[in-house]
Parts: C-alpha cells; structure tokens; sequence
C-alpha cells in the first residue's frame, strides 16, 4: 500500500523524474522549458509535426518564451519533442495542455482532452501523475481524465494519479509569467495532490495553493476569468452610457480609481478577444444547465461584450458621417489586429469582427499591426502594413483597435485627418479635439 505514491515522490522530489507536456502551445511549451530549467527531463508532445520539428529545432513561436531558454534546454537535451504518444510509456508525469474551444453552439468541445486523455491512458503505467490544465467546466477531470485511466484498470491515489491545476498563461504580461505566476492544484485523493504539488513547487517561484478536489480548482479558474469577463462588460456599458451623455469614460474611470479601496479599475474596448475570458464563462454556463440553472449575469455581460465590435463600426460610419462621407469606398486604417497589446496572439480577437464588417459594407481597409504579419478573413489571407505617414494620410478614418507599445503614437495624432481611438491610446498626447473621439 502507497509503494507508487513513495516512488513517485521520490522522483519528483529528486527531480529523476521524466514529464510529460501534452499540447506545445502558448501554455505548454512555456511549462515544457520552466520544467526543463528546473532539472527535470520533459518531453514534449503535439500532433503538429511543424511544431515538433520547430521545438527540436529551438526555433521559438510563443512570445513568452525566451529564445536562449529554448536553445539551452534543446541543446543539453533537457526537452525533446514528438508526436509519437507512445513514449508516454517512458514517463512519470503528464500534464494535458490542449485547447477547449466552444463549438458552433457555444457548447464546451472537449475532444483534444477526451484523445489525450485516451492517448495517456493507453500508454499509461503504475506510479504515474496526470494533471490536466487546460481550462474547462468544473467536473472534466473527474468525468473525462479519471474514467481514461481506470477504464484500463488503474485506481486513482494508488496506482495512478490524477489532478487538475489551472493554467494562468497573460500572453504579453511583463511582470507575470508561467515560472512566478501562482498555482492552484487539486487532486482527486490526498496523495493526488501532494504529487502534484511537489512537481509544481520544484518547478515554479510562485505558491502552490491547494484545493479539495479538481472541480474546486476547475471551478476557481473559470471564475478567475468570468470576474473579468464581467467588469468589462460593466465598463463597456458605462463606456456606451458616456458616449450618448457627452462624458469621457476614460476620465471617470481614472476618477474612481483613485479609491484606495472597493474599486479595481477595468477599461472598456472594442471587444473581447484571446482564449479565455471570451470562452471560458459559457463552460459554466453550459454546465449550469445540468442544474436548471440560468446564469443571467454572465450571459448578460456575454451580450454587452459581444456587441462592442457593432458598436465601434456604427460609430465609426457615424464619424465618416460627420465627414460627409460614407462607409462603402472609404479608406479605413486600422491599428492593431491583436486581442491585446504586444502579442501576435488573434484568437477570438474583436478586430476580426470590426474588419469583417468593414469589408462587407464595402470599405477600403488598410490594417497595421507589427506583431500580425497576416491573418485570415473569408478564407483568404490578408496582410498588414507597416506604419507611416503615407498609410495615415491617405486615410478616411483611423481606428485604434490594439494599444501596441511600437505604435508612433505623436505621429498618429499629427498625421491621421480623423481618428477613433477605442483604446484610450493618445491619452496625453496632444491632438486636434475636432478629429479625435475616443470609445
């Protein structure tokens, strides 16, 4: 009794053990070098034969992963990537780090879980840890990852264990990243997540705080995020509010924000945009459903949030308008096509939605971004320009959609005849009041 939990908290502790990263996207190939940095021998797994290669070539595509670290880890031979699941069979640890998108229903797809799940199932062995850290509803651990290992005989808290520990991955964040951003961790048994915990702490510099079970931690990340999801909806509300009453939202949230106390300040935008706080509130909502119970808020603030981009293009034909312009054959610059600043990331990203409109109402759409070199839209692939005074100046109206730090923001205000800045990007910046209107 507890041979395997001994062996494998030995392992973990002594850092001898081998882990698992399944899924070498924006949160597993940063877990992937943290792990292979802190002395413990990873591979990597992902489906993608060109991420495979890129990994073992240390050729690096998420931002948040430092080159050197990449090289230095590939180099001692501390990471190795594949897409040949079976040398889960060589490992001690897994952890899950695949997509949960929502499908056309707006419905949880859990099928990258659901094969990985599988996958490690069918190479699993005694003395092994699976954590799961993709976001999801409260209960995935326990109804999809726990039912792939004992369908193959295993018991959970003796011969395999299982627990959930929420990714906190802010593409783009500075001051947080994966090695000191804080951990939640909870196991299915006491011993689940005591293994887990171990491999955290010997991985990361910020705590590991541990929970009862998996559904309390899959529960914490989606409030995390609907917290989030919310307030912005309120300072989007509060944003179209101003607007029809002549008062500068930015202001008045500058104003509050000066509490030290009971007010934490979010700011209004064009949209919500990125893989988590636009998806991850209707798992709950989805969930919710199973108790017969309707989760009006979030699907209320949902709402609010999913208007912004029609409320930016109504505006936007609004201030052509006032030009004595129309929308169809206008010249519209469009700064920024990321979900948020200083990223490549355009999952989800609101601006695709803007563009998608603008192009359908027949406008001539120039689109800036420095960090997207191209995207997608109808199925074609769109490139973006570099910023100059020509591509302002030819311009009917520019519209800032990302507050990209590289943005010449003096020039934008000079060279741009007519400017909506959803943003707030040329606070402090000297520009004509006639031909700036902010969000």
């Amino acid at each position: 009794m507890g041979t395997h939990f001994h062996e494998l908290l030995s392992k973990l502790e002594s850092k001898q053990a081998t882990i698992a990263v399944v899924g070498l996207g924006y949160v597993g190939l940063p877990l992937a070098v943290e792990k292979a940095k802190a002395g413990y021998k990873v591979i990597g797994f992902d489906v993608q034969q060109s991420r495979v290669d890129m990994v073992n070539d240390a050729q690096n595509y998420i931002g948040d992963v430092v080159n050197a670290d990449l090289k230095e880890v590939i180099d001692s031979g501390m990471l190795v990537a594949t897409t040949d699941y079976s040398k889960i069979q060589e490992v001690d640890a897994a952890a899950i780090c695949v997509p949960t998108p929502l499908d056309h229903h707006q419905q949880p797809d859990t099928s990258y879980v659901e094969s990985s799940s599988k996958m490690i199932a069918e190479n699993a062995h005694p003395g092994m840890l699976v954590v799961l850290e993709s976001t999801t509803y409260p209960g995935t651990t326990e109804e999809i990852v726990v039912p792939a290992l004992t369908s193959k005989g295993y018991i959970v808290g003796e011969d395999v264990f299982v627990a959930y520990s929420p990714e906190r991955v802010d593409p783009g964040n500075k001051e947080f990243k994966t090695k000191n951003t804080p951990k939640v961790v909870g196991g299915v048994t006491e011993n689940c997540t005591i293994v887990a915990s171990t491999m955290y702490q010997n991985v990361l510099e910020g705590d590991v705080h541990e929970v009862s079970s998996p559904a309390v931690a899959e529960m914490e990340k989606i409030f995390e995020n609907t917290f989030r999801h919310i307030n912005i909806a309120l300072a989007n509300e509060m944003a179209i509010l101003c607007e029809k009453m002549g008062i500068d939202v930015w202001e008045v949230i500058d104003a509050a924000k000066t509490k030290p106390y009971g007010f934490m300040a979010f700011y209004p935008g064009p949209g919500l945009g990125g893989h988590c706080i636009p998806i991850d509130p209707f798992y709950l909502t989805w969930k919710a459903r199973e108790y017969n119970y309707h989760t009006r808020l979030i699907e209320l603030a949902g709402e609010i949030n999913n208007s912004m981009p029609e409320i930016v293009v109504e505006r936007s034909m609004r201030l052509l308008n006032r030009e004595g312009k129309a929308l169809r054959n206008s010249n519209i610059v469009v700064l920024g096509v990321a979900y948020k600043k200083d990223i490549d990331d355009v999952r989800e990203s609101p601006v695709l939605h803007i563009l998608n409109s603008l192009y359908n109402e027949g406008a001539n759409v120039t689109v800036v971004d420095h960090y997207v070199k191209s995207f997608k839209m109808h199925g074609d692939i769109k490139e973006t320009v570099n910023l100059s005074a020509d591509v302002l100046r030819d311009a009917d109206l520019v519209l800032i959609t990302t507050d990209h730090s590289d943005f010449d923001y003096e020039m934008i205000a000079k060279e741009s005849p007519v400017i909506f800045d959803t943003r707030n990007a040329l606070k402090g910046i000297e520009v004509k009041p006639e031909k700036y209107t902010k969000l």
